[in-house]
């Protein structure tokens, strides 16, 4: 059995624009993917609202996701970690620029790639996933300033981190948009695209 952690923010936990609640195990992209798959895999969901690459939100504790990635490893020993971060590091507060948000996934995939335990042959495979474009579109919606721009600079650094830590990328904003009226989280049929990309890429890595 080959295990795939999924390791992201809301889009992977599955946050719903349009309603508050959280999108079901049938509606979710990390479940649609365990059922896309064939046979063989299991995906391990561990998405975390808020998440950031490597920061300590002051209004948020425990969402820096370099604090929960080891033990998160260390507990599933995966084969495949899907990494996607970056879009609440584009949060005013943290004033960071595109270059710097992708630093700080670079710094994730080195932290899996260097994983070694006797019990696991080699460290898990990296698909580093750039994360989808926010949409500016409510002005109303506080913490976000200025992310639209930043957002849509983030895929070019962080394949210049693939190439330089030799892991696999996509660029989700090359396929998936986020809500037109909320600008940040996924609708259902873009989870259920998601999905669909990933499971034709996964069989090509695993």
């Amino acid at each position: 059995m080959k295990s795939i952690l999924c390791f992201g923010d809301s889009n992977t936990w599955g946050c719903s624009p349009d309603l508050p609640r959280r999108y079901n195990s049938e509606e979710r992209w990390t479940m649609l993917l365990q059922k896309k798959l064939p046979e063989g895999y299991v995906v391990i969901e561990e998405g975390l609202n808020s998440r950031t690459t490597v920061l300590n939100d002051p209004y948020e504790p425990g969402k820096n996701g370099l604090d929960y990635l080891l033990p998160c490893i260390e507990s599933h020993h995966p084969d495949l970690v899907v990494l996607m971060l970056g879009t609440n590091d584009l949060k005013s507060r943290f004033n960071l620029t595109a270059s710097d948000i992708s630093k700080g996934s670079a710094r994730l995939v080195q932290l899996i790639k260097n994983y070694q335990h006797s019990f696991m042959a080699k460290p898990p495979e990296v698909l580093l996933v750039s994360p989808t474009h926010v949409l500016e579109v409510n002005p109303l919606k506080e913490g976000f300033a200025n992310a639209e721009p930043k957002s849509k600079e983030l895929a070019y650094y962080f394949k210049l981190r693939s190439e330089e830590l030799g892991c696999h990328f996509f660029d989700a904003a090359s396929e998936i948009k986020p809500c037109p009226d909320e600008g940040i989280h996924w609708q259902i049929e873009q989870h259920k695209k998601f999905a669909e990309i990933l499971a034709e890429r996964i069989p090509t890595i695993l």
